[in-house]
């Protein structure tokens, strides 16, 4: 399956830029660092069957029918909804400017940005960028560890996946109360929201890949464990700007 976790599958669906190296060198070195690829490629059988079954048609019918420009508030909305995860990332990350960043894009969206259906803080300089646990381990300098299929999810590796429980166990979803109860119902659909516009957007780059691909599961593992790769670079750079 190729959908995965917004949160944890930030930036465009190309690999990362590195020196290319030999198919078969690559192919032993992924394998090397997933020493369960047995269940993994299993669990991977049944997150596919549910993607082809399920998540890309409600993503191709989320094209088809809903307008572009609400496609793109919805965009916006849940990255608003997800800056104060960025922030808390920011600052564990000791990257002082982006945590400034994110806090004036959430300031900024919230109010004149109509609680974030536009993304007026980009137009003012302030463009959104992506951080998570995960990532943040990353910056500490933890490995990222054997490759895993998460159910659902999709790919991920050991660092990403105990960042991602980690998250999920610090968001109070479970508050009680009205407050709490309305907190909850507006993060799950958040959540649900995201995952639908993020596997929209990767339509036409994972219907490529299946066509092209002569193991789907090697190939995803690939492009996943670059892209997070990526990401762990750009937090230790700790850069604002595009």
């Amino acid at each position: 399956m190729i959908l995965t976790c917004p949160a944890y599958a930030q930036g465009a669906w190309y690999p990362f830029n590195r020196e290319p190296r030999d198919p078969i060198e690559q192919g032993k070195i992924d394998s090397a660092n997933d020493p369960a690829e047995a269940i993994n490629r299993e669990i991977f059988k049944g997150n596919k069957f549910f993607d082809d079954n399920v998540i890309k048609p409600i993503a191709r019918a989320y094209i088809e029918h809903v307008p572009e420009d609400l496609r793109k508030g919805i965009h916006n909305f849940t990255n608003n909804v997800g800056e104060p995860i960025v922030f808390a990332n920011d600052v564990l990350q000791g990257n002082a400017a982006r945590a400034l960043n994110t806090t004036q894009r959430f300031v900024i969206n919230t109010t004149v940005g109509a609680v974030g259906l536009v993304d007026v803080a980009d137009t003012w300089g302030r463009p959104h960028h992506d951080a998570d646990l995960g990532q943040t381990f990353g910056v500490w300098g933890v490995a990222p560890g054997p490759a895993v299929q998460i159910p659902i999810l999709g790919p991920s590796n050991l660092r990403d996946a105990v960042g991602l429980a980690a998250t999920s166990l610090a968001v109070p979803l479970g508050a009680p109360g009205a407050v709490g109860d309305g907190v909850s119902y507006g993060l799950l659909g958040s959540t649900a929201m995201d995952t639908l516009d993020y596997r929209s957007k990767l339509l036409p780059n994972t219907d490529a890949l299946e066509k092209t691909s002569q193991d789907l599961y090697a190939s995803t593992r690939l492009i996943k464990a670059q892209l997070r790769a990526k990401l762990v670079e750009e937090g230790k750079a700790g850069q604002v700007s595009r």
